[in-house]
């Protein structure tokens, strides 16, 4: 290698950049310590990109086709006013769904768990005849312990907990939890507002993005990268339209399923199974669980029925819905959606389940790419292997 002025700054920054690695190996617990706050810090901003993101689909749904027949009429006025008004539609319909949900679920939880503190003893009863019941018809041996509650030990019991210095921890804790949840509030309302400022000005932002990224990489490395971008960009949105379908798919057949067995709170249950569903493969169950325990109080069976025929539903939507509605609209095949989901699972939980098909998909794309150029490269033809 010719030693010149370019040659000596390489291997300067080679330098440097072992060096900061080296010092990040030994101190690798700050190193973690820095990124987590820094994350902390910036919460705002990615969870204002994260909305962004969603609130973008139902955006370009209004800009690409409720507009056109007013696009077409060129006014001045309405093309200052057209972006604003989508936005602010869109983010109506997100939160008035979730408004919706929480109106058409909660009373109902609420109403439940008075239910089942009021009148438990005459449902453990109710439970046990029940139980008899089928034991009588599968001539089963069951024998029911006595449940009885003393009133006076309970409150005793609750005195002393007050007391002891068990109730100053939770009492800590839940002071804890609160501030969690008022930081986690204003993130959420500044996320609001960085989204907003993101859909307004997304052109300007992605100009200058490109202008960073040309600016401080070379062209061949900055093409590259501006290719990923917009794959992952194009891939993510078909996700999250995908998965808005794939929920309404499911919950509309639980629906119908709960309407034709009369099962009660079928439109509750069903909206929240949908609503559920947008986390991938599994997150219905979370609506099932729910649902189960609106169904127990009014009739068990019809609980344990309901959550046989959401296990069968899952699974029809696991290996068919879900693989062919997601699958197709993010160009990955049903065998690495369902692999993606699993992996993500296990290693990010919720958050990774939602990222995980997209992400998968993104590097299936790059992978392929790269593979029919290096056989084009060899004169190989797919056909001849």
């Amino acid at each position: 290698m010719e030693l010149n002025r370019k040659s000596i700054k390489r291997i300067i920054f080679i330098i440097a950049v072992a060096i900061i690695m080296f010092w990040a190996a030994q101190n690798f617990m700050l190193v973690l310590s820095i990124v987590g706050r820094g994350m902390q810090l910036l919460s705002p901003l990615i969870m204002g990109f994260c909305i962004a993101f969603v609130l973008n689909v139902i955006v370009r749904i209004f800009e690409d086709h409720l507009y056109k027949p007013l696009d077409r009429r060129r006014n001045r006025f309405w093309d200052i006013f057209r972006r604003p008004l989508s936005v602010l539609l869109s983010l109506a319909i997100v939160i008035g769904l979730i408004l919706f949900i929480v109106i058409l679920v909660v009373p109902e939880l609420e109403r439940t768990v008075k239910i089942l503190i009021v009148d438990i003893p005459a449902y453990i009863e109710h439970l046990q005849v029940v139980i008899a019941d089928l034991a009588v018809r599968f001539d089963l041996n069951i024998e029911f312990p006595k449940l009885e509650l003393d009133w006076n030990k309970a409150t005793e019991w609750l005195d002393r907990f007050i007391k002891s210095e068990t109730s100053s921890n939770v009492f800590n804790t839940a002071i804890g939890v609160t501030t969690t949840i008022f930081s986690s509030f204003f993130n959420i309302i500044m996320g609001i507002v960085f989204s907003i400022y993101m859909l307004l000005r997304k052109e300007t932002l992605g100009r200058q993005a490109k202008q960073i990224v040309y600016a401080y990489f070379p062209k061949k490395a900055a093409d590259e990268m501006l290719y990923i971008g917009t794959l992952s960009n194009r891939i993510f949105s078909k996700f999250v339209t995908g998965q808005m379908a794939e929920a309404v798919i499911i919950g509309t057949l639980c629906f119908i399923g709960m309407s034709i067995f009369s099962w009660p709170y079928a439109l509750t249950i069903s909206v929240l199974v949908g609503f559920t569903a947008l986390i991938p493969v599994f997150g219905a169950f979370i609506g099932t669980a729910i649902g189960a325990f609106l169904i127990l109080m009014v009739d068990p069976i019809a609980a344990f029925w309901f959550i046989v025929f959401i296990i069968v539903l899952q699974q029809l939507e696991g290996n068919l819905i879900y693989p062919k509605v997601v699958g197709t609209s993010v160009g990955l095949p049903a065998i690495w959606v369902m692999l993606a989901v699993l992996i993500g699972g296990s290693t990010g939980g919720v958050m990774g389940m939602l990222i995980s098909v997209p992400i998968a998909s993104v590097l299936y794309c790059l992978i392929r790419r790269s593979v029919v150029e290096r056989l084009d490269d060899r004169q190989i033809r797919v056909t001849e292997l």
